[in-house]
């Protein structure tokens, strides 16, 4: 955070540094070169903030994803006892109740 933040500061003092001289010399250029460096320390110190945000979201996702969740094993056995009652069902049919004609 203090490197960012040092960074910052820096474009920040030579964007004024430009102006500066821009006002001094009566340079377009250089003033238009100071409002481009003054933008891109606004968009870093947005750029951290989001990051910032992002980089909690995402740890806090990790953490909640090795605690154990009750009701989502609850759902999955409830799922899974469903699936064998289906292939137990399925089993028990003969040759005629599933479309196949009987043998001879």
């Amino acid at each position: 955070m203090f490197i960012i933040l040092i960074v910052v500061i820096a474009l920040v003092a030579w964007s004024l540094h430009l102006m500066q001289e821009a006002v001094e010399n009566r340079e377009f250029a250089l003033m238009l070169a100071g409002t481009l460096v003054a933008t891109a320390a606004a968009a870093m110190v947005g750029v951290y903030f989001l990051m910032g945000g992002y980089v909690g979201y995402v740890t806090e996702m990790s953490q909640q994803s090795y605690l154990p969740h009750e009701s989502l094993d609850a759902e999955y056995l409830s799922w899974v006892s469903q699936w064998d009652g289906m292939l137990e069902q399925g089993a028990r049919l003969t040759g005629s109740e599933i479309g196949q004609p009987p043998p001879l």
